[in-house]
């Protein structure tokens, strides 16, 4: 079984119940669960029955002990998250949007413990020790100007030893902070490059490409995984999701995979047809799961073909809006009976 790890932030996620606003319900009770991209996409591939390690840092405390036990007892490993005497847990508020309404974030991450950990804190020789693919996003480089050189030490490391890189873009306009004296897009465009050089599989969307790449007039989704692929030639594979916004609470959902080296692009569910997702439930995570899913197939030689893959990306993905938190609970039975053409939702008796 293919070793997959991942690096970034868990966070604290508070949320009012069902589609409240803030002021709606504080004073008052915030539901908490953990989040965040990279922890969701080891815990997804966990859930899968993949193995998948997760890296981190955290203080050292009670609550940050309840993030740790949650992550194990999903199936993720996390012999390597370190724990911290400085640095805090980092936070996100949540108000779900809901048809016309957007969704709203709030983000609380400044001082965490990765923001201000160094990368000789961590020991690359045990964490990439048997690994295949190492996962990082966009959001970490975000977060702080050490979480950013962090992370370009760790794919470096990665690299040496000839790890495969995953890099999900992961657009976040409200982090990219860290320098004054540029524009959050400018800054996201000039850490992005430096990181991009070293993956081997680029993931996003139209929108995450053309804010961090400065990426213009790219013509269609295929015409622009081809000149990601050209600009980095490391880069094997794009893929990429395609999404439709009706409105908060309904989407329409589909996947693209080009691989550059056999010169194939496969679209799911299928070229000119996306799953249409009338009642989302929570889309947070959603992307996560997407990437999970791939990675998952990517893997796992059951999945041989590149339309198998993006089908099952795709479906996990999709399967993820119907589920409250940032993780994704869905079985690979699920995905595949959805990749199947069961899309109908009937109660399993």
């Amino acid at each position: 079984m293919s070793r997959i790890v991942t690096f970034g932030e868990i966070m604290g996620r508070l949320a009012p119940p069902g589609f409240k606003r803030f002021q709606q319900t504080m004073p008052g009770t915030l539901g908490i669960t953990f989040a965040g991209a990279e922890a969701s996409i080891a815990s997804s591939i966990a859930y899968l029955g993949g193995d998948a390690a997760f890296v981190t840092a955290l203080p050292d405390h009670a609550i940050a002990d309840a993030c740790v036990a949650n992550l194990r007892s999903l199936g993720v490993s996390t012999q390597h998250i370190l724990r911290t005497p400085k640095g805090r847990l980092g936070l996100y508020f949540l108000e779900t949007g809901a048809n016309q309404r957007p969704g709203n974030v709030i983000y609380d991450r400044e001082g965490s413990s990765i923001a201000i950990t160094p990368a000789t804190a961590y020991d690359w020789n045990a964490i990439f020790d048997g690994a295949e693919w190492f996962v990082v996003s966009g959001i970490t480089p975000a977060i702080s100007r050490n979480a950013a050189d962090v992370t370009i030490a760790a794919l470096r490391e990665a690299s040496q030893r000839g790890v495969k890189v995953a890099i999900d873009m992961n657009y976040r306009s409200k982090l990219w902070r860290w320098e004054p004296s540029l524009q959050p897009r400018e800054l996201a465009t000039r850490t992005m490059r430096e990181l991009l050089p070293f993956a081997d599989l680029f993931v996003g969307g139209r929108e995450d490409a053309e804010a961090m790449l400065g990426l213009t007039n790219s013509g269609s989704l295929e015409e622009l995984a081809r000149q990601i692929s050209q600009q980095f030639p490391r880069i094997a594979y794009v893929a990429m999701t395609i999404r439709e916004g009706i409105s908060a609470t309904h989407n329409n959902f589909g996947g693209l995979l080009f691989d550059k080296v056999a010169n194939q692009v496969c679209y799911a569910p299928e070229k000119g047809r996306l799953y249409p997702i009338t009642n989302i439930v929570d889309r947070v995570g959603a992307g996560d799961a997407f990437t999970a899913g791939l990675i998952y197939a990517m893997t796992n030689t059951e999945f041989a073909s590149p339309q198998r893959t993006i089908a099952f990306a795709t479906a996990a993905g999709c399967l993820a809006h119907s589920i409250e938190g940032d993780f994704n609970f869905s079985s690979r039975e699920e995905i595949e009976a959805l990749v199947e053409g069961n899309s109908a939702g009937r109660v399993n008796r």
